[in-house]
């Protein structure tokens, strides 16, 4: 089979890898991919991924089977319809079913009216009422996230009134913002795959969204853990008040698809979860962390979604634990200095990802000379693959100290809470 992945992320590498490990693959092309991405995949660096015609193209031009989405843009704009109604086979979710993400209004009258946990919430379209609000409520923990999707998932979490206002007023240049409490507790990641039929549990991360703990400049991901141990009370409770419900929800109301749901979630103090948010992609860096453990044949679990046969794949994990750490430019997330160059990476490529670390390339792509140069704010996520996780934060931060980016940063606790006394 011939398949094209339409991004050039670190989950879209780190996708195209696992595909690339397929006895099922004839060809593999990614696009518009990064620095890495043609070690493993042919890197299609004209075809724009979120227009439908220039992938359509590119898939006549290539033989095409499959086109795999799992990032937003190729999603917002339309390419699933466009290839499917020109025969195309995909992946991804189609337009009806993105507001479940692209629009947070519904996504919580969706789960109000099947009854799955979510925080308290308000939605504001102007700053004055914003403002009234939390005058209000002084002092108390809130964050603040667009309606719409966020290609990062960048949110602020804060006490401070003026610092949520300040992002806000950001925001609200796009669309309505959404003001949600703050739930102490654990935050997971629970990916599902989809057929129109059955569903596919992938290993369960949490992701650190913060640029370091406590503070509150608003970020993206910037580490991950996988999997999570989380007991099996807590793991039924997932299933029976978020994830059955949800699918019930979107059979009866016409949202299903073939493709993949991340339900980011809080486990409480009390052990119970409250749903966050949807997101009809993978999120990053939490793929990155679960793809490394999975056994199974990726075109293999796709072929028989196709088919609405899922429930014949038997899901095979390694008995390893992983740690994502990500390596950010100077800025991010407000203001990313790119053009800059990673020292050592070209190194780490040339040696091979199965045998380190695996190294997923983000916003990272070539010079006029060949070397790898920032692009955007996430570069690079170093994965430590392990027995322990203790022994995978070792490998993981090992390897990150070999990269070398002028005003480059990254977290040095991802794992620490899950292992330290």
């Amino acid at each position: 089979m011939r398949v094209l992945v339409l991004g050039s992320g670190a989950k879209d590498h780190a996708m195209t890898w696992w595909l690339s490990k397929s006895c099922f693959i004839s060809g593999l092309f990614v696009a518009r991919g990064n620095y890495c991405t043609p070690d493993i995949a042919e890197k299609l660096k004209d075809v724009d991924p979120s227009d439908g015609e220039s992938v359509y193209l590119a898939c006549i031009r290539h033989a095409i089977d499959l086109v795999f989405v799992g990032t937003e843009a190729p999603l917002l704009t339309g390419v699933i319809e466009y290839l499917n109604e020109r025969g195309i086979k995909t992946f991804g979710a189609p337009s009806k079913s993105i507001k479940l993400e692209d629009d947070k209004a519904f996504s919580r009258s969706f789960t109000d009216r099947h009854n799955i946990p979510t925080p308290r919430r308000s939605l504001f379209a102007d700053i004055e009422h914003m403002r009234k609000y939390l005058e209000r409520h002084k002092g108390k923990n809130f964050i603040v996230k667009s309606n719409n999707i966020s290609p990062s998932r960048e949110t602020l979490s804060s006490c401070d009134t003026e610092k949520l206002l300040s992002y806000a007023k950001r925001l609200l240049q796009k669309g309505p913002v959404f003001l949600e409490e703050y739930i102490p507790g654990l935050p997971i990641t629970a990916t599902i795959l989809l057929d129109n039929k059955h569903y596919l549990p992938l290993p369960i991360v949490s992701e650190y969204t913060r640029r370091m703990e406590g503070d509150d400049i608003p970020t993206g991901g910037m580490g991950a853990i996988c999997p999570v141990p989380i007991s099996e009370d807590t793991a039924l409770a997932i299933k029976e008040r978020i994830i059955d419900p949800t699918l019930y929800g979107m059979k009866v109301e016409q949202l299903s698809y073939r493709g993949v749901l991340t339900l980011s979630i809080i486990i409480k103090e009390d052990m119970q979860p409250v749903l966050v948010d949807y997101h009809v992609r993978f999120n990053d860096p939490a793929a990155q962390a679960f793809v490394p453990l999975i056994e199974n044949d990726l075109l293999d679990i796709l072929m028989a979604m196709g088919s609405d046969e899922l429930d014949r794949i038997k899901l095979t994990t390694s008995e390893d634990f992983t740690i994502a750490v990500v390596l950010a430019s100077e800025g991010y997330p407000l203001e990313s200095i790119t053009g800059r160059r990673i020292e050592g990476l070209t190194h780490v490529r040339r040696t091979g990802t199965d045998k380190l670390p695996l190294i997923f390339c983000g916003a990272v792509d070539e010079d006029e000379n060949g070397n790898p140069v920032t692009t955007g704010g996430r570069a690079v996520t170093v994965v430590g693959k392990a027995k322990s996780l203790e022994k995978a934060n070792k490998k993981a931060y090992r390897t990150m100290a070999g990269l070398k980016l002028e005003g480059g940063w990254f977290r040095n606790d991802i794992g620490n809470r899950f292992f330290q006394s």
